[in-house]
């Protein structure tokens, strides 16, 4: 896979939340993590995070979306649930992009939303836990660009030889 992507937050409040975001960005393969206008008892919210991905990916945190800054080419790309957004399955992930995230309780602001270049909305009947949207928003990345073959036809899958993959229960 090719490229690189970072993920974060607008106005995040619970250290689990964060900790949690942290924890599978570092699994995913994340370039860093960043928060804007988190809640100022986040500042130090390492402690959620039990991977330490703050020694492995830096953590930026930004007071205000106009303090934000992106590597020159990353395109960001809102997850929200809007009228507008384009459906996660459907969405073709930048080579270079900045995921972000709405808070726990509440929508992407109306200057984040101005500055994306794309808006994705998870294809569930409500809103989701800030950190599981993130975590699937990754997994779909890692799907989409991972250069993994098709999936089969029939059920199960292939093994590391190439074959299918039953395991004597087929």
């Amino acid at each position: 896979m090719r490229g690189y992507f970072s993920i974060g937050s607008e106005r995040i409040s619970k250290p689990m939340n964060l900790g949690a975001l942290m924890r599978t960005a570092n699994a995913f393969g994340a370039s860093y993590v960043f928060s804007i206008d988190a809640e100022h008892r986040l500042r130090d919210a390492y402690q959620a995070d039990t991977s330490k991905s703050a020694g492995q990916i830096p953590y930026y945190q930004w007071d205000s979306v106009d303090e934000m800054q992106m590597p020159r080419g990353c395109q960001l790309v809102g997850i929200e649930l809007t009228d507008d957004a384009v459906m996660l399955p459907t969405f073709r992930h930048p080579p270079q992009a900045a995921y972000i995230l709405g808070p726990e309780k509440g929508n992407l602001s109306d200057e984040i939303l101005a500055r994306c270049a794309h808006v994705v909305k998870i294809p569930t009947k409500f809103c989701i836990n800030v950190s599981l949207a993130g975590a699937l928003v990754m997994y779909d990345r890692h799907l989409s660009m991972g250069g993994y073959a098709p999936r089969p036809i029939m059920p199960g899958g292939l093994g590391g030889d190439g074959r299918p993959a039953d395991h004597g229960r087929g």
